[in-house]
């Protein structure tokens, strides 16, 4: 009869903890107008129109004619987010790994999540004026979706968009633009025989399978997080300035709890705000 050592059997207990896959910084922050600290409730943008092109002076020492330009003053609310997570102080020593790193960049990421949220519903929901007015997105700033995924044709409404309100790269204060992609989107442009044609073979969406960096005037952003309504999705296409952003506070914490037997609690609470200021420079793409 053979001997037995299974008693002698060694099991290798894993030392590291891994997350599982997440987006994990904020895309957008970057990528709009970033006031910084906020003190207060909330804060304010000031807009100031175009003034109507120089007229004609034909009339010897008349009365003086004035030009009208409008002003705007928008209003982001500050938004206030807390979250926090338990290790229970009988697990701790249980398992080699120290969880509370990991928790806590959980937490992080949770947070840069919870931002760009607040930025792409600042870009195509309404924008709140200093009077309490609510300005939707204007129709003209809507490409619908008419049916169909995401096509070249939306794409090339979009720059048209852009360019007629003098809000692109070659306007005289020129402005990079930015457009937000999902994997629906990808799959779309992938399939699209007008968008991967020989002409377009050196571009890295096809060398690599990705839209990362810049294509057809656009920095492509991935983002998953896109409004759908009823299987319609809404793309967001805008230019930096179009959005202003700022945070009021960010703390991590790291404490035990004595009323819950010494649980350590790794909390994250912050607070920030984000508003559309400039209509002309978003464009909504919608698509199925």
């Amino acid at each position: 009869m053979p001997a037995t050592i299974t008693q002698a059997f060694v099991q290798q207990f894993d030392t590291t903890i891994r997350t599982q896959a997440q987006q994990k910084t904020s895309r957008f922050e970057s990528r709009v107008t970033d006031r910084g600290t906020i003190t207060g409730e909330s804060f304010t943008a000031n807009k100031l129109g175009m003034v109507e092109d120089t007229p004609e002076n034909n009339v010897r020492h008349g009365d003086t004619q004035w030009s009208d330009i409008t002003h705007g003053t928008r209003v982001a609310l500050m938004r206030d987010f807390y979250q926090a997570l338990p290790v229970d102080r009988a697990d701790e020593p249980k398992v080699l790994a120290n969880p509370n790193g990991d928790y806590m960049s959980s937490l992080l990421a949770a947070w840069n999540r919870r931002k760009d949220q607040i930025i792409y519903a600042a870009g195509l929901g309404n924008s709140q004026t200093k009077e309490g007015d609510q300005i939707p997105l204007p129709p003209t700033q809507k490409i619908a979706a008419g049916g169909t995924g995401f096509t070249k044709a939306k794409l090339i409404t979009a720059k048209k968009i852009f360019r007629a309100n003098e809000c692109d790269s070659e306007a005289d204060d020129p402005q990079e633009l930015y457009i937000t992609y999902t994997a629906e989107m990808l799959e779309d442009i992938l399939g699209d025989a007008t968008l991967t044609s020989a002409d377009f073979m050196a571009v890295k969406m096809l060398q690599e399978g990705n839209l990362a960096g810049k294509w057809m005037g656009f920095n492509w952003v991935p983002y998953e997080k896109v409004n759908n309504v009823g299987g319609t999705y809404s793309a967001m296409a805008w230019a930096k300035k179009a959005i202003h952003f700022g945070t009021g506070f960010f703390e991590g914490k790291s404490q035990r709890r004595g009323d819950k037997k010494d649980t350590m609690q790794l909390s994250a609470a912050g607070s920030v705000g984000a508003v559309r200021v400039w209509e002309d420079a978003v464009v909504q793409i919608d698509f199925v």
